[in-house]
């Protein structure tokens, strides 16, 4: 019986691999990369797998920290005269936060199922996880939407009546 020869040697022999053709992604970091290095493949990551749906929602949802953070600021500097109008403001902004939030969750296409994610049910969370299997548990895009558009007009109605 001949010797068996090892897949490596004749696929290394036969076809040159260099390190482009191997990764089809972005690189991988060192083990002892610097916090910029790390910082700059993170954003690499996130720019290139996220949806740009996604995008638009997380540029939003900074948007809304910014605003919540200015309107914390100028309250600590300037004085906060009309609490009311900076609680009216602060927590339009922190609500959108949240209901953005909700938004994003629901339409972000994790492609996860129930049997994956950790469960801390208890002891039975196997029984239920069984018996939710054949149902859907996702809501469609558009459903999402509306509820966020109402959550954003009840949050607003509110804050202008606050206001006085």
């Amino acid at each position: 019986m001949p010797a068996k020869r090892h897949a490596a040697s004749t696929t290394s022999a036969a076809v040159p691999v260099s390190p482009a053709t191997l990764s089809s992604g972005p690189p991988t970091l060192k083990t002892n990369a610097s916090a910029v290095a790390i910082a700059q493949n993170v954003w690499e990551q996130y720019a290139a797998t996220t949806p740009q749906r996604t995008l638009l929602l997380d540029a939003f949802m900074a948007f809304l920290v910014l605003v919540g953070g200015l309107q914390f600021l100028y309250c600590v500097l300037a004085g906060n005269y009309p609490f009311n109008a900076f609680l009216s403001g602060f927590s339009a902004a922190v609500g959108q936060f949240v209901l953005t939030a909700s938004l994003r969750m629901q339409t972000s296409d994790s492609g996860s199922t129930l049997s994956s994610k950790p469960s801390s049910k208890g002891k039975n969370a196997r029984f239920a996880d069984d018996e939710n299997e054949g149902q859907s548990s996702g809501i469609s895009h558009e459903r999402a939407f509306a509820d966020y558009i109402f959550g954003s007009l009840i949050l607003h109605f509110f804050c202008i009546n606050f206001i006085n």
